[in-house]
């Protein structure tokens, strides 16, 4: 790393990593849908670019398992069912748990920072009641806590059970909690880190964790 100023190169992106962003974030929204097939042909064309890069990037997700290879038919975004709601959000409680632990031993003052700025814009998505703003800001919340422990496997798990929970609250869109709910449970759990009570932290994250079960599933 450089001196604070000075001008480094700009990582640059393979096309296979663009082309996987791209795939990921059309599941992610939605666009590629649960049970959805994808054809190489129409999807290289559509993305403008050969064959390879992008036979490499949907074998990506397929490892990551957000995508899965049926014999002699090609490949589909993945279909969840309750059942795989629990397991997510089970998984989710896993890391998070561990995340949160590993987050209180560290540098809890910058955590709680970047926390804070998260916490802001669900805030902001809350006051305007719009879901899509919600998930987003959602999603961005858990990652910077992952993110905060400072395990880049944590962090490298988190990213797809957070796509796998955001296909989960597309399809059942009915069942997101109330804004204001939303975002007390998420500032509930930015204050217990801030306090420095790491049991009231992972009490916290169980419950919205368990919580969120009981609300997609019941």
């Amino acid at each position: 790393m450089g001196r604070l100023g000075e001008l480094e190169p700009v990582p640059r992106k393979s096309t296979v990593e663009i082309v996987y962003d791209e795939l990921r974030s059309a599941i992610l929204y939605g666009s590629l849908a649960p049970g959805d097939q994808l054809g190489e042909a129409e999807l290289a064309a559509r993305l403008g670019i050969s064959r390879g890069p992008l036979r490499e990037a949907m074998q990506r997700l397929v490892q990551e398992g957000l995508l899965h290879s049926e014999p002699h038919r090609g490949l589909f975004v993945i279909t969840l069912d309750e059942n795989d709601v629990e397991d997510v959000y089970m998984a989710r409680l896993a890391i998070e748990r561990a995340a949160c632990i590993l987050l209180m031993q560290r540098n809890r003052g910058e955590a709680v920072v970047q926390l804070n700025e998260a916490l802001q814009q669900l805030v902001e998505a809350a006051r305007e009641r719009d879901r899509i703003k919600m998930s987003d800001a959602d999603q961005a919340f858990h990652e910077v806590l992952v993110r905060a422990s400072g395990s880049p496997r944590l962090e490298r798990m988190a990213q797809t059970l957070l796509v796998e929970t955001r296909m989960c609250l597309n399809a059942l869109q009915a069942k997101y909690p109330e804004p204001k709910e939303l975002v007390e449970e998420h500032r509930g759990l930015v204050d217990a880190i801030a306090d420095g009570e790491e049991e009231r932290l992972l009490r916290l994250i169980e419950e919205h964790m368990v919580e969120s079960i009981a609300r997609l599933c019941g």
